[in-house]
């Protein structure tokens, strides 16, 4: 054989051998890929922003939530690298000069001293977990790294690592460890908590704070002491990053919109992610208010609230409890869905279909006396009545009588009708069609339901329909545009209950029939929120009330809520707060359209001054403050009183007045009520 040929055989041969090698290890690459897919990972419903709401552990217990990079603090990811493998992005999968050194520390030592692992070898061991460690475990993880370099890109990797990595108990992945040590999502880690957090793994459960705390603090110092040989910090950052406490115990992962997320996990139980339209500052803030406000209630009392945006139909917030886990109010009872009568709440729809056809205006005179509707026969919650009132008054005060004789006018089948519309259906005794009772809570609906008809109040009459999911919303027509700025002027004109402060918004309250529920809804130009109080369990509280009740918490919540301020929307061509005087003749008296109203009214006598009595003699000592009590029977209120010819301060529908006299001697008090029937009485002050 020439001396040519014997090289270029061996080289050959060399070549075959090593092209049969790489196809071999090709082959075996391929009948054992790595097992790369996730595990499962905890179910988590989130909020508009991605901030967690509530989570499920997965079905071995652990908490483990699927992690992207960008989620995560950029300087945890540089420390995570430069402590664990630091040159992680030029190696593919093995790092050799680690090796190196961990091959002389073990002929050195005559032990593992360190693995000389590398990201990508750790994470072959968290795919496949093996309690050994010895050479051939440490061969496979590197023969596994390979493959997983060969199909996974490095922020793949580290997303995989940073989702499987342990860091005490039962929790896996930076984002379980954030929220449990810390109570914060990975991405707003400070330098200190970052620190210890890229250290727990090597030693998860002897470096765990809430057990071994020194022992935490001493690697989360070794952390930052090693950024600073590798120049990525400075003395000064690592100092401040010291100075921080370890956590002391284990925060429990966040459990707020509890209803809603059990409901939407009910709904959808395949997705891993279900993301919501609720606000988490917002949500966190009302639950504390109705933690709060039930706490001051009484021990069987609940709250439920839901806060709606009228102008896109999102839930920002819902609570439908006091307290998912209180039993003894039956917290897990979600009073947001309840079917409930809404008292007087329905009152001003009533009021703007008046205004619609035309019926009314604000300063038309409406009556409020005893009347009889075919047998149904209203009273005010007060058991008093007013007389002669405007409607505007009628609707703030939430008289019943003229409520009912609205009603009667514009149809309750109309206003069902037009409730249904809004994507609102009222429950009704079956076999029952829509009576007058409708005005003063005779129907049932939820407290989701008053809230997409208010959204129609605060949206120019376009209720829309309310979700805490992200979809296709559409509006329907509650009222027109007139008629609903025309309600909403009169409601904004309401008092803000006792200790409350006006924040410019309008409002309704509303009471059941024997003090079960207590209702108030309120809104601004974009906002609308509604509260309930009461009972689970449908049972009577005596002194419920929704202006004593329920009003309180809706300021409050208005005011904690941290949504802002939006102003009422302008007044719509055409509509017009109008003076009586300047009202047409035909538009200054409600005519109810109901044929022998006047037979059915119960007509009053005429005033008569009952106290003092003709001819009293009056001690002024013996009044309180020098004041003197009026007393009167009869009249149509309002009533006018006057000493001596002199008329008191204002107008009262009360039929009690008080009178300082001006001194001793004769007067003459006289009483004038609505049309004009007077009495008089002579006394004398001492």
């Amino acid at each position: 054989m020439s001396h040519w040929r014997r090289p270029l055989l061996a080289l050959t041969l060399t070549a075959v051998a090593g092209v049969s090698a790489m196809a071999g290890l090709d082959a075996l690459d391929r009948a054992y890929p790595p097992p790369l897919d996730l595990p499962e990972t905890s179910v988590e419903v989130v909020d508009r922003d991605g901030a967690l709401l509530r989570a499920l552990a997965t079905h071995e217990g652990a908490w483990r939530f699927r992690v992207a990079l960008e989620d995560v603090d950029p300087r945890f990811i540089d420390m995570l690298v430069a402590y664990e493998d630091r040159r992680f992005r030029s190696h593919h999968g093995i790092d050799l000069l680690a090796v190196g050194r961990a091959a002389m520390q073990f002929v050195t030592n005559g032990r593992i001293v360190s693995g000389g692992s590398t990201i990508t070898m750790q994470l072959a061991r968290l795919i496949e977990p093996r309690e050994e460690r010895s050479i051939p475990a440490k061969l496979r993880q590197m023969a596994r790294a390979l493959q997983i370099e060969k199909r996974l890109s490095k922020d793949e990797i580290l997303e995989r690592y940073l989702t499987l990595a342990p860091y005490g108990g039962n929790l896996e992945g930076i984002r379980a460890a954030s929220l449990a040590w810390y109570g914060k999502e990975p991405r707003r880690l400070e330098l200190g908590e970052a620190a210890l957090l890229v250290s727990l793994p090597q030693l998860p459960e002897r470096r765990r704070p809430d057990r071994h705390p020194a022992a935490a603090e001493a690697a989360r110092d070794r952390v930052l002491d090693r950024m600073v040989s590798a120049e990525i910090l400075d003395e000064r950052e690592t100092l401040r990053g010291k100075e921080a406490r370890v956590p002391q115990a284990r925060l429990d992962l966040p459990f707020l919109a509890a209803h809603a997320a059990e409901r939407v996990l009910r709904q959808d139980t395949r997705s891993v992610r279900h993301q919501l339209t609720i606000s988490r500052p917002v949500q966190e803030r009302l639950e504390r208010v109705a933690r709060n406000a039930a706490r001051q209630l009484g021990p069987r009392l609940s709250v439920a609230m839901v806060l709606a945006d009228a102008r896109n139909g999102d839930i920002l917030a819902e609570v439908g409890s006091a307290g998912f886990f209180d039993d003894r109010r039956s917290g897990w009872v979600d009073m947001t869905r309840a079917v409930r009568s809404p008292g007087s709440t329905l009152k001003p729809f009533i009021y703007g279909l008046a205004f619609e056809q035309g019926l009314i205006e604000q300063e038309t005179i409406i009556e409020d006396r005893p009347s009889n509707f075919a047998g149904y026969r209203p009273r005010n919650f007060d058991l008093a009545y007013q007389g002669d009132v405007s409607v505007r008054t009628a609707l703030q005060m939430s008289l019943n009588v003229p409520a009912v004789h609205l009603l009667d006018s514009v149809g309750p089948a109309r206003l069902a009708t037009r409730f249904k519309q809004a994507g609102v259906n009222l429950v009704l005794p079956r076999g029952e069609a829509p009576g007058l009772a409708i005005a003063l809570g005779g129907a049932g609906l939820t407290l989701y339901d008053l809230v997409q008809l208010y959204s129609g109040l605060a949206n120019g009459g376009k209720a829309v329909r309310i979700d805490m999911l992200a979809s296709e919303r559409g509006t329907a027509t509650v009222l027109d545009r007139r008629a609903a700025w025309q309600v909403s002027d009169m409601l904004a004109g309401v008092l803000p209950p006792q200790g409350a402060t006006s924040q410019g918004i309008a409002y309704k309250t509303g009471t059941s029939y024997g003090y079960r529920d207590a209702w108030s809804v309120g809104f601004n130009g974009r906002h609308v929120l509604g509260v309930w109080v009461g009972r689970p369990d449908g049972a009577a509280v005596p002194g419920l009330s929704g202006y004593a009740s329920a009003a309180p918490i809706l300021f409050e919540a208005f005011a904690k809520a941290g949504i802002g301020h939006t102003a009422f929307r302008k007044a719509p061509a055409g509509a017009l707060r109008m003076a009586r005087a300047d009202l047409p003749v035909t538009m200054r008296r409600f005519q109810s359209a109901r044929a022998g109203f006047d037979d059915a009214r119960v007509a009053e006598p005429a005033p008569q001054i009952v106290f003092p009595p003709q001819g009293a003699h009056v001690e002024l000592a013996a009044a309180s403050g020098d004041v003197v009590a009026l007393k009167l029977q009869g009249g149509r209120a309002p009533f006018r009183w006057l000493a001596n010819g002199r008329p008191f301060d204002g107008i009262s529908r009360r039929r009690t007045a008080s009178w300082q006299p001006d001194g001793a001697g004769f007067s003459t008090l006289t009483v004038v009520d609505s049309v004009g029937r007077t009495a008089s009485v002579n006394v004398f002050v001492e």
